[in-house]
């Protein structure tokens, strides 16, 4: 069985976890370290049990506590080259023995979780998002999105449960106050993903057999959990997909921590 939540997951923090009765990971720490220990008893996890800490990139919503978790915990952080590169002058000291690194594209196994890293595009170093694999289930994390390719859906099929970006509505990003340069950056290909553009590819792995989704990495001033939800469901229903009959939809929160999904 595979245990996963969303501690945290938005533009101002993210931290997810998976685990089984035998291996705990965090994917990210974004929040501050006493955050994410107050959310891991909260679902009735012992922090000191956590395993690892694999880091998506090095954007500091994705990195804020890393090196707090990994000094407390006394646990290694995953990350692949570059990412360790451009965030290692962020997260303070590391233990040698608690640095890990791995080559985009390979495959990691900590403990009983067989891991698989793929790249996203995006406008970081070496950003990659994860499979998690235990006992024929297949859980994927893919946030941070500029723009989809048919890599990117060639790494989701198969997967049990996928947590993907809806980051901004698209027009209230456009009228919203942020800087054109940013508003551009965001709309680029390796910007973020909007809540349309998720919406078909929540419809597209829908037909290809995945039946639980969770929307996440939602931006706290172009979106909200209501607005994400509700244009992803108008594309599925434009599909022909119908959400809590056909799949399971739900949105990952930005500062609370999400349902326990058991598989």
């Amino acid at each position: 069985m595979i245990k996963f939540c969303s501690l945290f997951s938005g533009s101002s923090g993210n931290c997810l976890f998976i685990g089984t009765g035998r291996t705990k990971i965090l994917i990210d720490a974004g929040v501050s370290g006493k955050r994410i220990i107050e959310a891991l008893c909260s679902i009735g996890e012992n922090p000191s049990d956590i395993s690892a800490v694999l880091i998506s990139h090095e954007h500091s919503d994705h990195i804020r506590s890393a090196g707090i978790i990994s000094r407390k915990l006394d646990v290694p952080i995953y990350a692949n080259v570059k990412t360790w590169e451009s965030m290692e002058h962020s997260i303070g000291p590391v233990k040698v023995e608690n640095k890990r690194f791995f080559n985009t594209g390979e495959e990691l196994v900590i403990g009983d979780i067989c891991v698989n890293t793929f790249s996203i595009p995006h406008d970081a170093s070496d950003p990659v998002g994860f499979n998690f694999m235990v006992d024929n289930r297949k859980i994927t994390t893919a946030t941070d999105i500029g723009h989809i390719t048919k890599r990117l859906l060639e790494n989701f099929e198969s997967s049990d449960l996928i947590l993907l970006e809806s980051n901004h509505d698209v027009e209230m990003l456009k009228v919203g106050p942020y800087p054109w340069s940013l508003k551009k950056r965001i709309l680029g290909d390796n910007g973020h993903l909007s809540n349309e553009m998720a919406g078909k590819v929540i419809a597209y792995m829908a037909k290809k057999g995945t039946r639980r989704f969770l929307l996440g990495h939602l931006s706290k001033e172009n979106n909200f959990p209501e607005l994400a939800y509700q244009t992803v469901y108008n594309v599925l229903n434009e599909n022909q997909i119908c959400p809590g009959e056909d799949i399971e939809l739900s949105v990952a929160l930005r500062d609370r921590v999400g349902k326990v999904i058991e598989l």
